[in-house]
Formats: C-alpha cells, sequence, structure tokens
C-alpha cells in the first residue's frame, strides 16, 4: 500500500472541497472495496478523507412519502428497517443476498453504488484493463469472460457492476442526493447515475470532480410483490451471474431490474410492458442488442429462466 495523507471532514460541503483540492483524494467510510483495491494498488489515492463522522447514517420518512437513507447508513441497518422492509422489500432482500454479514456491518449505502466491478482483469495488475488504465486494452475480450457482461458493453470493456443493492434501488426509482465543492446540490435519478463503459470505462458514474453522495431516496411505496432472485456459483458471498429484482402487481404488471449482466443495473421500461405476456417476451426486451461472448452466453436463457421462476412464484 502507497503512503497517502489522511484527514476528517466536519462537513459534507468540506468533505467535497477536499477532494476537490486534491485531485488524487478519495472519500473512506466503510473501506470494504477501497482498502482491498489500495493493498493492490489498483487504487493509489494521495490523500483520504474520512467521512464518518457527518452524521449520514440515519433514515428518515420525507414528506413525499417514501425515505431519505443517509449515505453513511450501514448496508445491516437499512436491511433490517421496519419501514425498509414492509414497504421495500426487494430493497432488503438484494442487500441481505449481498456479501458477508461482517462485510454487510462495515459497507455504507453510498459506497456500495460506489463500489467497482469484479473483473478478474481488473484486479489483475499484470493484464491490460481500460477501466483501470485507460487504453490499455480488455484483457476480458477474447479472455475468460463467465461471469462478465452480455448487454451495454463496448469494444472498450465487458465488465459488470457488482452491486446488489443498487438493482434494488434501481427498480424503486431512487434517487441520489449530492452536494458539490461550492455548496450546490443536486438530485441524479439512479437510472442516469452509472454509465455504460462506452470509450471511458474508468468514468463509471456522473459524478463530478469532488462532487459527494448525501442520501439515496425512495419515493411512495409502489406496493405488490418483491422478489430478489440471485443465481451465483454458491450459496453466499458470491457475486451474482445473474440476478432479477422485481416489484409485481396483482393484475401481472409490474418492474424489473437485472444484475449480474451489464456495467450498471439494467432495467428496460418497454420490457416491462411485455411482463403480463410472461419472462419470455419481457427477456427478449430486456437483452435486445446483447453481444455474449461464448463464456457467458449462458446468462441469456439464465435471465429468462430467473424471471421466469420468479413470475411462477408470484401467480402462484
Amino acid at each position: 500500500m502507497r503512503a497517502f495523507t489522511y484527514e476528517r471532514a466536519a462537513s459534507p460541503v468540506q468533505a467535497a472541497a477536499a477532494a476537490a483540492a486534491n485531485p488524487g483524494a478519495k472519500f473512506i467510510a466503510g473501506g470494504t472495496n477501497l482498502l482491498d483495491l489500495m493493498k493492490l494498488e489498483i487504487e493509489t489515492p494521495s490523500h483520504l478523507i474520512d467521512v464518518n463522522g457527518l452524521g449520514l447514517d440515519t433514515i428518515e420518512t420525507i414528506p413525499e412519502g417514501g425515505l431519505r437513507i443517509g449515505a453513511l447508513v450501514r448496508n445491516t441497518d437499512l436491511a433490517a428497517d421496519e419501514r425498509v422492509r414492509r414497504d421495500y422489500g426487494v430493497l432488503s432482500r438484494a442487500i441481505l443476498a449481498g456479501a458477508s454479514g461482517q462485510l454487510r456491518n462495515r459497507a455504507t449505502t453510498a459506497g456500495n453504488l460506489l463500489q467497482r466491478t469484479r473483473c478478474p482483469y481488473f484486479y489483475d495488475t499484470a493484464q491490460p484493463c481500460n477501466k483501470r488504465q485507460p487504453g490499455s486494452g480488455c484483457s476480458a475480450i477474447g479472455g475468460f469472460s463467465r461471469q462478465l457482461g452480455i448487454v451495454g458493453t463496448s469494444e472498450a470493456c465487458i465488465a459488470t457492476n457488482p452491486s446488489d443493492m443498487a438493482v434494488g434501488l434501481r427498480v424503486l426509482d431512487a434517487t441520489i442526493e449530492t452536494v458539490k465543492p461550492d455548496a450546490t446540490t443536486r438530485r441524479i435519478p439512479i437510472a442516469e447515475f452509472h454509465r455504460l463503459p462506452g470509450d471511458t470505462p474508468h468514468i463509471e458514474t456522473v459524478l463530478e470532480p469532488g462532487e459527494f453522495i448525501t442520501a439515496v431516496t425512495l419515493p411512495s411505496p409502489v406496493g405488490g410483490k418483491h422478489v430478489y432472485r440471485k443465481v451465483r456459483d454458491r450459496a453466499s458471498y458470491a457475486f451474482a451471474l445473474v440476478s432479477v429484482a422485481t416489484v409485481l402487481q396483482q393484475d401481472g404488471t409490474g418492474r424489473v431490474a437485472v444484475g449480474g449482466i451489464a456495467h450498471k443495473p439494467w432495467r428496460v421500461e418497454a420490457a416491462e410492458a411485455e411482463l403480463p405476456r410472461g419472462a419470455k417476451a419481457a427477456a427478449e426486451r430486456l437483452l435486445a442488442g446483447a453481444k455474449p461472448t461464448h463464456d457467458n452466453a449462458f446468462k441469456m436463457p439464465l435471465v429468462e429462466r430467473a424471471l421466469g421462476s420468479v413470475l411462477d412464484e408470484t401467480r402462484s
């Protein structure tokens, strides 16, 4: 691990300003992803800004009827919150499907949104990776790609977003609240938060330099049956090959977001109109334009089967 300087932020604006003033800076809260990457020298921040003391660790009901989740709410606390379990069950289930109990006790809401891919070539510093070193090439293309993306990929990157929580937030139409170094704020719909790789896969979100996440808001509950189905190589502590988050109504309509297949949580609203017709029709719309590799072509039918099992469970 390389040497770095350290400070504790006194306010969200101060944290943002400190990050903007130090281009090599990183925010640190739980550190469950960042510290691993620093040990491998994939991330080499020159300055760490500790944001744990900012008081952004509460879940509040908002006047519009939804919830505001502080950026520093730990995953364990979010999944266990009575309001989340009752009204946003898909989110609670998605969080509990990720990582381990020990990691969920430390991992934060904002940190989960910002965690980086688990592509094996990103973690292997001996291999070219456009996400780790822009312009060096993508070793995954033509390499071992079983866990990697099939839709929304590019010639520069086929990595996937690893977050379970983000898939649950996407199906719920969450919004990310931020503050910039000049104290201005903005609200970013989660549909727009994560970027597709294009020619710049190292730029993973729409956050500007120094911009700091302060909260995630959920709209009013939508009702229906909430299901999160995660298919993985082992029953726990494994990233999704495919995951399906659904909110389904009694009349067969609903919402669906998919994880494990793209650079961001994958939701195609046009596919949701096909849900009453069944998993095959919805999956065809979800995966339109997909470009699987020889190693991960199995994800195409797996999306349909995972969604089909959820639809069957909901209708029974």
